[in-house]
């Protein structure tokens, strides 16, 4: 299946019909509420499905306050492409990671030194 990209016109946005922002507007908050709950196709998140979000957008704002691409940022700390994508996608968590990811992002050079540090160590032994 081929990736189909588009670029939002911000001049040109559809908005919503008069009819439908006044139903809309009419809503309590609990009526709101019971049509998020009834929704078969999105259902609420898990506290596990919220937390692995969480740490996957820390993640991935770590990575992009380097500049880099997925597979740069993996390569240059460390990591393998496709535990990296599993991270900033929620698919998986893990604590110690999403630690170094946003050590990465306060301290991209100095991770990077000692990571090269250790990466030369590990070749003279």
């Amino acid at each position: 299946m081929a990736i189909v990209r588009r670029t939002l016109d911000l001049n040109n946005l559809k908005g919503l019909s008069a009819e439908t922002e006044r139903r809309l507007d009419a809503m309590t908050e609990a009526e709101i509420e019971a049509n998020a709950l009834s929704d078969p196709d999105n259902p609420p998140l898990t506290d596990d499905e919220l937390r692995r979000g969480w740490h996957g957008r820390e993640i991935r704002l770590a990575r992009e306050a380097t500049g880099l691409s997925q597979a740069a940022f993996a390569e240059r700390y460390g990591l393998t492409l496709g535990r990296l994508r599993d991270l900033e996608q929620g698919r998986s968590y893990d604590g110690a990671v999403t630690a170094y990811c946003m050590a990465i992002g306060r301290d991209p050079d100095g991770v990077a030194q000692a990571v090269a540090h250790l990466v030369d160590r590990d070749r003279a032994a």
